[in-house]
């Protein structure tokens, strides 16, 4: 019996597919949903995964309003931010920031998850779209819906 090496598959630009996928955040607990979400953007649930290539799908996340969080957050944590002027950090509470601008939340969640390099700021910044409402202008694209499971409420 000969034995061969076995070959690294690595994924070509042509072959790269991008499907789109909608997610529905009511309910869903915070990290548990930007960890998913992340797992999409950068393509880890394809068997075709290569870290260097943008082989991700893009997601779509509605009712971010209604995202769940866990413990105090709601009350203890905040979100951070500088004027560029010294002395002049604010900080904002996620109770705040989630009545505001529901968006930012998840955004910040899912790029605390992506890998800190040119590739996922780009896959951040192309292939997420998060919406406070239910309602969301990729209907042409027809993504299909993802129903993440709820535990406790």
């Amino acid at each position: 019996m000969i034995l061969r090496p076995m070959k690294t598959y690595s994924s070509k630009p042509n072959e790269l597919e991008h499907k789109w996928h909608v997610v529905d955040a009511d309910g869903v607990v915070l990290g548990r949903l930007a960890s998913r979400v992340a797992q999409l953007i950068r393509g880890k649930h394809k068997p075709t995964f290569t870290p260097h290539m943008d082989g991700g799908d893009f997601v779509v996340v509605v009712n971010a309003e209604k995202v769940r969080v866990t413990g105090r957050k709601v009350e203890q944590k905040e979100y951070f931010r500088h004027t560029g002027y010294m002395g002049h950090p604010r900080f904002t509470p996620l109770e705040v920031q989630i009545k505001e601008h529901p968006d930012r939340v998840i955004e910040h969640a899912v790029y605390g998850m992506l890998p800190k390099s040119t590739l996922g700021r780009q896959k951040l910044r192309k292939k997420l779209k998060v919406y406070a409402g239910p309602d969301h202008p990729h209907a042409a694209q027809q993504p299909a819906t993802l129903n993440f499971k709820v535990k406790g409420k």
